[in-house]
């Protein structure tokens, strides 16, 4: 869960982004799948597919050319090129969302971190003894993409540490400036299998999103 003063872009600026997005190329940006620190939910089936194929396939129906860890990272950074961090476990992140993160990234030379708005009630705790409400104006859960402008890549000395990826986004925001993207409900994370059978059902009742 992630706070933060200033509000993500609105469903209708996201709605616009995605729109200019789809419309315009997005420029050759690479991307990564995060398998590692995750142990083996990227690969249970949704609908009969791993998680890890429906991240890849979004991906490249965005334009973002896959690359692993495998891949020197000389041969990115000194491309110019955005690098686009995808989770997973949040495998129904639509392409067209992920073309207008990237794009984002691009255009304001930022890093863009997917985010949702949290819809439980949060309540505080002392002492085992359960407090107030808490606010949940300004809470974010993280969801996905991160993606790295061309910029932050081109300093980059070796591959981010994505396994634990709160972690990462709290360092990027100690190293430069982030903006939160919200992103499309189907973009939620999966925490275990039984949050993979809520999003597959989920997914019957937006197939037109699925498809983007």
């Amino acid at each position: 869960m992630t706070s933060e003063h200033d509000r993500p872009a609105t469903d209708a600026a996201t709605d616009a982004a995605t729109d200019a997005a789809t419309d315009a190329a997005t420029g050759p940006a690479m991307g990564q799948i995060l398998t590692t620190g995750r142990g083996a939910l990227p690969f249970a089936l949704l609908d009969g597919e791993p998680l890890v194929a429906l991240a890849s396939r979004a991906l490249d129906e965005a334009g973002v050319v896959i690359v692993d860890f495998t891949v020197e990272l000389a041969g990115v950074r000194d491309q110019g090129r955005a690098l686009v961090l995808h989770d997973p476990l949040c495998p129904l992140t639509p392409a067209s969302f992920l073309r207008a993160a990237v794009e984002f990234a691009e255009d304001d030379d930022v890093v863009v971190v997917a985010v949702q708005p949290v819809t439980d009630t949060i309540k505080t705790a002392r002492h085992g003894v359960v407090g107030d409400t808490v606010d949940r104006e300004g809470l974010w859960l993280l969801s996905s993409p991160v993606v790295l402008p061309a910029s932050l890549v081109a300093g980059l000395d070796r591959w981010p540490d994505a396994d634990d990826l709160p972690a990462l986004v709290a360092r990027l925001r100690v190293q430069c400036e982030v903006r939160f993207l919200e992103a499309p409900v189907l973009a939620r994370r999966v925490e275990d299998e039984s949050a993979v059978a809520v999003l597959a059902a989920l997914a019957q009742e937006q197939p037109a999103a699925v498809e983007e």
